[in-house]
């Protein structure tokens, strides 16, 4: 079938339980997403990719969120939101943008750094070392602004590029790793289709299209590939699953309604995909 991709995005725990629900619905509807030469996950994507890849089925991912369990403890107060807006759309020029929200994420006064990985672990207890399949867990350097991919050459645990994906700027503190901190990948792309660079086939799941600040939206990244020749499957919340998600991607409340929803668009989209994703 030639090389394909799977990404999988950021969106916090609205937007992660919408996902599973894509990837629920692909399955049930004859599309296998763990058929991916590799995965490339994002923050609730870089959680969710490291489950799959462990061999927890998108099905269990899927129930849990119906069952309203798999919830992450992540209380954001006015204040940091307020912060983290002032960072992000303090300038027009993305590359400084991410830099604004690094600085701000660097001198917020969070917990320590053992919170970010006690908050994870009930959703990686089935997760071990890197999986034989390729992994890449992407996360931003809280100094220079820069994206990297961690993978199981890195020199680092997946545990570790996991928690370094998800360390939400200002509400959790950058992970050290590497002489360097690291602050959620999805903090200037995100999803980082771009990553999917050079194979055939991609298809890419992402809860929230587009970061806060003038960054680049997953369509256009999508069809910057599509240009250059890949096949891209882009999926983004429907009408109807916007309207279950809401705006605040933290309600937990909200997940089994958006996991519904992100099935039903799982199952419409599978179609399209049955040739280079079919389950048999």
């Amino acid at each position: 079938m030639g090389s394909a991709a799977l990404v999988l995005g950021g969106g916090a725990r609205v937007g992660g339980a919408w996902m599973t629900g894509v990837l629920a619905g692909l399955y049930d509807a004859g599309a296998d997403p763990t058929r991916a030469d590799v995965v490339i996950g994002t923050s609730a994507g870089a959680i969710f990719g490291a489950r799959l890849l462990a061999g927890e089925p998108a099905s269990e991912l899927y129930e849990r969120q119906l069952a309203g369990a798999d919830s992450v403890d992540l209380d954001v107060t006015l204040g940091q939101t307020l912060r983290f807006l002032w960072a992000a759309l303090g300038s027009r020029d993305p590359e400084r943008s991410v830099r604004r929200l690094g600085r701000a994420a660097l001198k917020a006064r969070t917990g320590p750094e053992s919170d970010v990985y006690e908050a994870l672990e009930p959703l990686l207890r089935g997760v071990g070392d890197w999986p034989d399949r390729v992994l890449r867990i992407t996360a931003v350097d809280a100094l220079t602004g820069q994206l990297k991919d961690f993978d199981a050459d890195s020199g680092v645990t997946l545990r570790e590029a996991v928690a370094a994906s998800c360390a939400v700027p200002v509400v959790w503190p950058p992970v050290a790793l590497a002489g360097r901190r690291w602050m959620d990948g999805g903090s200037g792309s995100t999803a980082n289709i771009h990553l999917a660079r050079g194979h055939h086939h991609v298809l890419a799941i992402a809860p929230i299209p587009s970061a806060v600040g003038p960054h680049a939206h997953a369509a256009q990244q999508a069809a910057e590939l599509t240009a250059e020749g890949a096949h891209v499957t882009l999926v983004t919340p429907d009408r109807a699953a916007r309207r279950a998600m809401g705006r605040d991607m933290t309600v937990d409340a909200r997940r089994p309604a958006a996991a519904l929803a992100g099935h039903a668009q799982g199952v419409a989209v599978a179609a399209s995909l049955a040739a280079v994703w079919s389950a048999d």
